[in-house]
């Protein structure tokens, strides 16, 4: 029996005192108030029926997905194809940094691409793929998947029938949120976006490497 829903939600806030973009680097994990966000996360759908977690690999979806599997009693499902697209500038700090880094300034040539990493078309094709079959193999109720922000906007543009190409300041993917998708007929729709840690967005230091 196909699920219900399927909810994407974005890891919470990491440990970054240094503002780097950590794109796949390893031992980028959450911080204190990382943990807070994604327990938020986690109690916002509780007495749910989530009959399935998936996450990328990297470490902060990891821990964000642990209070989905303490809270709901399941396993969590690693998939790569809900990684962190790949950026040529992870581990420098993009806006202090690229201006003294000429080697870089030829992938920064083309943002509606983008030049320095995956291509928008590529992101989606994988997350597409991945809700698709997370949807039809499970056992009804409800499924997480826990990724990125921006994975998990390009399938809310895409579901919504808008240009993959966008300007990252106006996403609309905060840390721990959830964008639901529920399947009608043979496409994806969303049906809900919510934001259970905005309480805690003040606090945060690092809102995300884009």
């Amino acid at each position: 029996m196909p699920a219900d829903l399927v909810h994407l939600v974005r890891h919470g806030e990491v440990e970054n005192p240094t503002r780097i973009l950590y794109g796949q680097l390893e031992g980028f994990g959450l911080s204190e108030l990382g943990h807070r966000m994604a327990e938020a996360a986690a109690a916002s759908l509780d007495g749910r029926s989530i009959t399935g977690i998936l996450s990328s690999p990297l470490q902060r979806a990891q821990e964000s997905a642990a209070p989905w599997a303490a809270r709901f009693g399941r396993g969590v499902v690693l998939d790569e194809r809900l990684i962190e697209p790949r950026n040529r500038f992870q581990g420098i700090n993009v806006r202090r940094d690229l201006r003294r880094r000429p080697g870089l300034w030829p992938y920064a040539v083309n943002p509606l691409r983008p030049s320095w990493g995956e291509s928008f078309a590529s992101i989606r094709a994988r997350m597409m793929s991945v809700i698709a079959e997370a949807h039809d193999v499970a056992s009804g109720g409800e499924i997480v998947l826990v990724s990125h922000q921006l994975p998990i906007w390009m399938v809310a543009r895409s579901v919504a029938g808008r240009r993959l190409a966008h300007d990252p300041r106006a996403r609309r993917c905060t840390l721990s949120s959830i964008t639901t998708l529920a399947k009608e007929g043979e496409r994806f729709v969303e049906v809900d976006y919510q934001e259970p840690a905005g309480h805690l967005l003040a606090q945060s230091i690092d809102l995300g490497a884009v």
